[in-house]
């Protein structure tokens, strides 16, 4: 005899039968073993039960006046196909089964049926429900799976990163991401864009930083043909490219002031208006990064508070590489297998102290960059602490050089700032894009600093 279970609603069976003494015999049975059930006397009820109340499994007659069995199992499988289906029928008629689960029922009960065999026939099927859920949970899953192939960090740091991303992917909240230049932000933004439910729609990523102001707007949301002068032909903008999918807004703290506003109510209204254009309607997932100081922008009324705070409901940092040392020899081994493909190159343990000991300003992109090329110049497969520039084999121990020395009296934070931003403009020739390149920020955020502090060549 089998196990009784407990009473649980979800367990619900739906019980189709004309047959009023076995109907009521079979529906005690059900309920005794632990079964919710529903009773239906005809074909018609029973679809309309069916309909209401979302049985996951169906026990129906084949032989019934009006609607009969075979009608209801293909209704039912047309209304919803992962509903189990079993069938009744008379020992001599076996063959009507056997057309039944042809076409699609489960399995069939003929009488007369003990209590027992009922029994085990709706477990099985309830187990079989509970394998598909299973299977469908682990395709969700492998679907949605965040991908981190191509980030590499065992670091405290970055596995909170990672715990973080898996955590928010899933979701569709707005996510913000900040960190110095060269810590992978596209790469975490595109690690979410692929472990949410967005993943086979469109990733398209914009730089804020590197689009003029007056062509950002266009290229935000698009313009039609004849709105401006250079207008020849109608464009469409970024947010309806990426419709139905995810936006990467890079360097988005180098947002013109002005363009913010319409930025923010994009996000309100999910509504784009082009450039001499109607408003149009889009869908779309919201990743921003910047390497900015956010709070300061904001500070500075340099970036709108509101367009923040709508940006950051999920706010994930990305430490610089100086801040996971640990993670130095993991980068250099995946970058020299990456680009030494065919010809395994290794790296001597002087010239290894030498680059794990190098602060790496530029972080990882750096780091990849440093690693590739001393692949492409090397000449064995080796390579020795004479191989590497000369930035690489300053002393691992000796402290670097500072820019500014500070008075013992103290030195205000501003005052610093200029004076940080005349020396690279003087070792530089007061070449703006070069000192700008120096200081790892944009071109038009150093011009901002300088007429900030009213710095000019002399």
């Amino acid at each position: 005899m089998s196990v009784q279970q407990p009473h649980t609603p979800s367990r619900k069976v739906l019980l189709i039968d004309d047959d009023a003494s076995l109907r009521r015999v079979t529906e005690y049975s059900l309920h005794s073993a632990g079964f919710q059930v529903l009773s239906a006397v005809d074909g018609k009820q029973g679809l309309a039960s069916f309909q209401a109340d979302h049985p996951q499994v169906v026990i129906t007659d084949i032989q019934m006046p009006g609607v009969s069995g075979y009608e209801v199992l293909q209704q039912i499988k047309a209304a919803r196909p992962e509903t189990v289906v079993i069938v009744i029928t008379a020992y001599s008629s076996v063959e009507k089964a056997v057309e039944a689960m042809k076409q699609g029922a489960y399995d069939y009960l003929a009488k007369p049926f003990s209590r027992d065999e009922l029994v085990m026939v709706v477990e099985k099927a309830f187990n079989l429900l509970g394998l598909q859920e299973e299977n469908q949970r682990l395709r969700d899953q492998l679907e949605h799976h965040v991908d981190f192939s191509h980030m590499v960090g065992s670091s405290d740091a970055m596995q909170k990163v990672f715990d973080l991303v898996r955590r928010v992917a899933p979701t569709e909240a707005g996510v913000l991401i900040t960190g110095e230049s060269g810590t992978g932000k596209e790469l975490i933004a595109k690690a979410i864009h692929q472990g949410g439910g967005r993943s086979k729609e469109p990733f398209v990523a914009i730089n804020c930083a590197a689009i003029p102001a007056n062509l950002l707007e266009s290229e935000l949301f698009g313009h039609v043909r004849g709105a401006f002068t250079d207008a020849v032909r109608d464009r469409v903008g970024k947010f309806e490219q990426a419709d139905g999918g995810t936006l990467f807004l890079d360097e988005v703290g180098e947002m013109p002031l002005e363009l913010q506003p319409k930025l923010l109510r994009v996000l309100q209204e999910m509504e784009v208006e082009p450039i001499g254009g109607k408003v149009r309607s889009v869908d779309v997932r919201i990743i921003a990064a910047t390497n900015q100081d956010v709070d300061l922008a904001i500070e500075e009324g340099r970036f709108r508070e509101d367009l923040y705070y709508r940006l950051a409901i999920i706010p994930i940092e990305l430490p610089p590489l100086r801040e996971r040392p640990d993670d130095i020899p993991l980068l250099i081994e995946y970058f020299l297998k990456r680009f030494s493909a065919g010809a395994p190159l290794s790296v001597s343990p002087a010239a290894f102290e030498y680059l794990k000991a190098y602060s790496w300003p530029g972080n990882v992109r750096e780091l990849q960059n440093a690693i590739e090329r001393l692949v492409v110049l090397s000449h064995g497969d080796m390579v020795e602490l004479e191989h590497l520039p000369a930035k690489f084999r300053a002393a691992p121990t000796a402290k670097r050089s500072r820019v500014v020395e500070l008075p013992l009296e103290g030195y205000s934070l501003e005052a610093l700032e200029r004076e940080v931003v005349v020396q690279a403009l003087e070792r530089n020739d007061w070449n703006q894009t070069r000192a700008a390149d120096f200081l790892q920020i944009p071109r038009h955020t150093l011009i901002y600093r300088m007429e900030k502090y009213d710095i000019k060549k002399s």
